[in-house]
C-alpha cells in the first residue's frame, strides 16, 4: 500500500498528465491529509480502523501476524488496539504483533519487524511461528499484493495465490475461534476463496471499507471463528 512519501519519485523531470491526476487525487484524499494528522504512515489504516471498529477483531492480549505490512500503517493500528505502544515494563505487555514484509519496514514501537522477507517461504513462516507465543495467533492479517501488471485478471489471480499462502499458514497457526483478514481485487475467482474460507470458519464477510477508494476493486473479506483442523 503506498502513500505520498513512498509512491512520489522524481526520476522524470518533465511532468505528465498521469502523474499529475494523481498527486492532485493525493493532496485532496481526505483519508491522505487524515493520515499525516494521526501520524499514520498511510491512508490504509483507516480501511482496518473501520473494520476493528465495527467487528472488534484486535484486542490486548492478542498474537496479531501482519503479512505485507508495509510502511507499517495496520502494524501501527494493531499495536495502538493491543496497547503496545505504551511505555510499560516488558511483564506489564500483553499480545505480541509481528509485521513482515518484502519491503523495508521502519521500526514501530511495540511491534517486531521482519524486513525485507518473502512470506511465502517456508523459513520465514518457521521464523514467525517461533517468535508467537506456543506458536499460535488469535489474527492473521494480509494486505500482501503483487506488483500490479495492469492486467486486472492476471493481477487478481496473483494476488489470490499471496492469499492463499498466508490462509495455508492460517490454517496451522491460528488458535481456535481466530480471525483471518485479507485483501483481495475483486474476480470470479474470489468466490472458491470465499467457499473455501466458509468451510474453515463460522462467519465469512466481504467488506468495503470507506476508506477504499470508489474505483478500486480492492475489498476485503473478513473470516471469524476458525473452526480447528479435525
Amino acid at each position: 500500500v503506498r502513500n505520498f512519501f513512498t509512491s512520489f519519485t522524481f526520476s522524470k523531470l518533465m511532468p505528465n498528465k498521469g502523474s499529475n491526476d494523481w498527486l492532485t487525487r493525493q493532496l485532496n484524499d481526505v483519508y491522505v491529509r487524515k493520515s499525516r494528522y494521526d501520524r499514520y504512515r498511510c491512508r490504509s489504516a483507516y480501511k482496518l480502523l473501520e473494520i476493528d471498529e465495527k467487528y472488534n477483531i484486535l484486542k490486548p492480549g492478542h498474537s496479531v501476524v501482519d503479512c505485507g505490512a508495509a510502511p507499517g500503517s495496520w502494524t501501527q493500528v494493531a499495536v495502538k488496539k493491543l496497547k503496545l505502544d505504551k511505555d510499560l515494563e516488558e511483564e506489564e505487555k500483553q499480545g505480541i504483533v509481528i509485521s513482515v514484509d518484502l519491503q523495508h519496514i521502519m521500526p514501530i514501537k511495540g511491534a517486531i519487524i521482519i524486513s525485507e522477507s518473502n512470506f511465502t517461504e517456508p523459513s520465514v513462516q518457521q521464523k514467525i511461528s517461533e517468535l508467537l507465543p506456543g506458536g499460535k495467533a488469535d489474527v492473521i492479517l494480509s494486505d500482501m499484493a503483487p506488483k500490479a501488471s495492469g492486467m486486472s485478471h492476471i493481477d487478481s489471480v496473483e494476488i489470490l495465490k499471496l492469499v492463499y499462502s498466508a490462509l495455508s499458514f492460517a490454517v496451522l497457526t491460528l488458535k481456535k475461534r481466530g480471525v483471518f483478514l485479507c485483501k483481495v481485487w475483486d474476480s470470479n475467482e474470489v468466490e472458491t476463496l470465499y467457499s473455501n474460507l466458509q468451510n474453515l470458519f463460522t462467519t465469512v464477510k466481504r467488506i468495503k471499507p470507506k476508506a477504499s477508494r470508489s474505483d478500486s476493486s480492492e475489498l476485503f473479506i473478513l473470516a471469524k471463528g476458525f473452526k480447528g483442523i479435525k
